[in-house]
């Protein structure tokens, strides 16, 4: 593990595009403001920037930040250079003014990442380097599978973080808490009493000029296939013996492995649409039939979860952010004669950004006792002290692993969606089309839009 006080570079391949300054930069601002680390900032891409134009994107990411004395001074250090990040000869001279612990930032589009490696295998990295990936790793299992072989000729294993923002430290604590830090739901989570489970990222926002990486890859593999597969293992996995990265990633996989497509059946288990006027979207290829909501119907075939369907959702453009698991148990096996009220299941909802508890269940209401009315209990779980991205730089500045997603995994995923994507490609899912500002196409596959794939 990283000292306090240890010298390290952070190389930002990309560092002129939007993820760099949107979330990137933001993040490692808040953690030297943090945790005062001694961070030297290089950033890289071909955009013919100046020093000027490079100090600027980096002091407006910061932000109130860029006060604080570890920002300020990364800040005043900070340099970019022009650089083809696919050469090898670029590369050198980036690594070559490196000090101290080196960590690579790939802010790239996968396949540009992939180049980018391959040039790296002609160089050699300084010991201890370590490589940051973001998703999607890989287009398919098999793409994900030699991705990671190329990587680990690069770097062993634990210093390669495929980072998930997506799951800051708090998110994956606040999950395991709940679960595992008390004897009221974890007794209940499993198929004896849950019906069914929805995990939902539903974004009022629409493609916002991020045609260049989301035409190519769309609802299913930008969240489903990434994020919303990684809070399917958190809510299925088994209690791990410990927090340790490595134990905690065992017990993750081990989920993720028991994780199939319902039935088996892409048309009945998937559902495929797109806002109406995303075609005509700048830079958008109408023939990539891109999708802009996904849904997909999920088994986690093990002891605790046979016969539960599992429903992931995202989608942008529609009418309501939606950013939660629901747990939705069986009702009660008999209510007594005489109660009257609304017949509304028990459910349990856990919120993301921010992160909420709420529980909805009847209760006799007030005024005729014989009447059931709804209630809902909620809770707001504790902020973490750092945005996700300045999480996961920690993370990797100090060769934690926990948010890292480990490469077996990666290719799970990727197994998990391949039917899905098989059934879209050879056209047996139709394209269905939704209005701007709506709650999506007909026929949702969610339990509050459709029965039940039982």
């Amino acid at each position: 593990m990283t000292k306090q006080g240890s010298a390290q570079t952070l190389v930002i391949l990309g560092a002129s595009g939007d993820l760099t300054a949107r979330l990137l930069l933001p993040g490692l601002g808040a953690l030297l403001a943090a945790d005062a680390l001694p961070v030297t900032l290089i950033g890289a891409g071909m955009d013919d920037w100046d020093a000027a134009r490079w100090q600027e994107r980096v002091a407006t990411a910061f932000g109130e930040h860029g006060k604080a004395e570890a920002a300020a001074r990364t800040l005043d250090g900070t340099r970019y250079v022009r650089a083809d990040v696919t050469r090898a000869e670029d590369l050198r001279g980036l690594l070559d003014s490196a000090d101290g612990e080196v960590s690579i930032f790939f802010a790239l589009p996968p396949s540009v990442t992939v180049k980018a490696c391959e040039a790296l295998c002609e160089l050699g990295l300084p010991e201890g380097t370590r490589l940051v990936l973001e998703k999607p790793f890989g287009t398919s299992a098999s793409s994900a599978a030699s991705l990671n072989r190329l990587l680990t000729r690069l770097a062993p294993e634990e210093r390669i973080h495929r980072v998930d923002h997506f799951l800051g430290k708090s998110t994956v604590l606040n999950i395991l808490g709940l679960r595992f830090a008390n004897r009221i739901f974890e007794p209940l989570l499993g198929s004896e009493h849950v019906e069914s489970v929805d995990i939902v990222f539903d974004e009022q926002l629409a493609l916002e000029g991020r045609a260049g990486y989301y035409d190519k890859a769309g609802a299913l593999a930008d969240m489903i296939q990434s994020h919303l597969l990684q809070i399917l293992a958190l809510l299925t996995m088994e209690a791990p013996l410990s927090l340790d990265p490595r134990v905690f990633r065992d017990a993750t996989a081990e989920a993720l492995r028991a994780t199939r497509l319902w039935a088996g059946d892409a048309k009945e288990s998937s559902l495929r649409a797109r806002y109406a006027g995303y075609a005509e979207e700048p830079g958008v290829d109408p023939a990539r039939e891109t999708e802009t909501l996904a849904e997909i119907v999920l088994a986690v075939d093990n002891w605790r979860w046979a016969g539960v369907p599992f429903r992931l959702r995202s989608g942008k453009a529609l009418g309501t952010g939606r950013k939660e698991a629901v747990i939705t148990f069986k009702a009660p096996p008999r209510i007594p004669d005489g109660f009257r009220g609304p017949d509304t299941p028990d459910r349990l909802r856990i919120s993301f950004g921010p992160d909420r508890l709420a529980l909805d269940f009847d209760i006799n209401g007030p005024g005729d006792p014989f009447v059931l009315d709804p209630v809902t209990l909620e809770a707001e779980f504790a902020p973490g002290e750092l945005p996700p991205y300045g999480e996961v730089l920690r993370g990797v500045f100090e060769n934690d692993p926990l948010l890292s997603v480990r490469g077996d995994t990666a290719e799970q995923c990727w197994r998990i969606v391949e039917p899905v994507t098989s059934a879209w490609r050879a056209g047996e899912v139709p394209l269905q089309e939704y209005a701007v500002g709506s709650s999506g196409p007909a026929g949702s596959l969610l339990t509050s839009g459709g029965d039940s794939p039982h």
